[in-house]
């Protein structure tokens, strides 16, 4: 039978490779940048100020306080950068909190923005931005945040701790997971999520191994730019919101949150998806994909429960609140009991149950 479909596709200029960073001048000039201002978590103020030396003349300032769940008193700081010093272009380096941090002035400015990802958490290829203020994490869609060139270096990716490399490529890999399943998947976003999910699962044991292994590192970049295009092009469901609740609730760190729970999300929805389950046994190359991902989290290290996290056990049923009180799309309908079953399981480590 026929499948029907509508494929959108968000805009992208992408370099990939080894040493692409030194092409960093080339894409502030192309996107007509005059005044940057370069982003950073503290622990990368010192690789992000090298990068000032790129720009030669160009005027520069830096931030440094980008950090988890993008808190908006934290973006109202780097504004003040933005405004003193006139600038026209921001350029991120990091993971997902510095990312996050050029999307919310992009959202503020529609300042050209530059992604240069150092983990694998894909949000550099999605026009989605996630914000906290007062303990709650609200998200939304807008091509207004959608970086507008993205440099992927694998030498960037090098010095990545092997327990950070793996959390935050399971985080890529639930991207392309729900991906899958979404209300508007489409077959060209099923062949990148399972692309996607293969590369990331095959890289993730072989860094595990040996950190400095470029073939690996360069298979994980990759997938997880794969994964980032599956997310910025369909929606999300049951899995990003529970990590979306419990992260900015309990500011949980976002890609460990999310190793704990996808296998747990995945085997809520399993019965619902029988296409997604067997792409996915496809790309695992695992008859059981649910199982198979929860033993790849713990062959690289990532942790297992919530609770190891700092989530007390009486924030089950606030997130259960949460969830039902302003549900995402999902395949299977939210049951409280069943959602409440599924996080106590997260909470306390134990494998997924279908």
């Amino acid at each position: 039978m026929m499948q029907e479909f509508t494929y959108k596709s968000t805009p992208a200029h992408v370099l990939f490779g080894t040493g692409t960073l030194a092409r960093l001048p080339e894409v502030v000039s192309e996107l007509g940048g005059t005044r940057a201002l370069l982003l950073s978590t503290p622990a990368q103020s010192s690789q992000v100020r090298a990068l000032g030396g790129l720009l030669g003349n160009l005027p520069v300032a830096y931030f440094h306080e980008a950090t988890l769940h993008t808190p908006v008193e934290i973006t109202e700081r780097a504004m003040r950068q933005v405004h003193e010093h006139r600038i026209d272009i921001v350029v991120a380096l990091g993971g997902g909190s510095t990312i996050g941090l050029g999307k919310a002035i992009g959202l503020r400015t529609d300042i050209a923005q530059i992604a240069i990802p150092t983990t694998y958490a894909g949000s550099e290829m999605t026009p989605i931005i996630g914000q906290s203020a007062n303990g709650i994490k609200t998200t939304q869609r807008t091509i207004q945040v959608l970086p507008r060139a993205v440099i992927y270096d694998v030498e960037l990716t090098l010095s990545l701790p092997p327990s950070l490399s793996g959390t935050s490529g399971i985080n890529a890999i639930a991207h392309a997971v729900e991906g899958l399943y979404a209300r508007d998947t489409n077959p060209v976003m099923q062949l990148m999520a399972e692309e996607g999910i293969r590369a990331i699962a095959q890289a993730l044991p072989g860094i595990a191994q040996d950190p400095g292994d470029r073939q690996a590192r360069a298979d994980a970049l990759y997938g997880a730019w794969l994964c980032g295009m599956v997310l910025g092009n369909v929606g999300m469901a049951l899995h990003h919101k529970l990590c979306h609740t419990v992260g900015g609730s309990f500011n949980l760190p976002h890609a460990e949150t999310h190793a704990i729970i996808l296998p747990h999300a995945l085997a809520y929805n399993a019965l619902a998806v029988p296409d997604a389950i067997a792409r996915l046994a496809r790309a695992l190359n695992e008859a059981d994909p649910v199982n198979a991902l929860f033993d790849l989290a713990r062959s690289v290290g990532a942790p297992a429960a919530l609770r190891d996290l700092g989530m007390a056990e009486a924030g089950v049923e606030q997130a259960v609140d949460e969830v039902l009180r302003n549900p995402y799309w999902n395949p299977r309908p939210l049951d409280r009991s069943a959602l409440a079953a599924l996080l106590k399981r997260a909470w306390a480590g134990e494998r997924p149950r279908i």
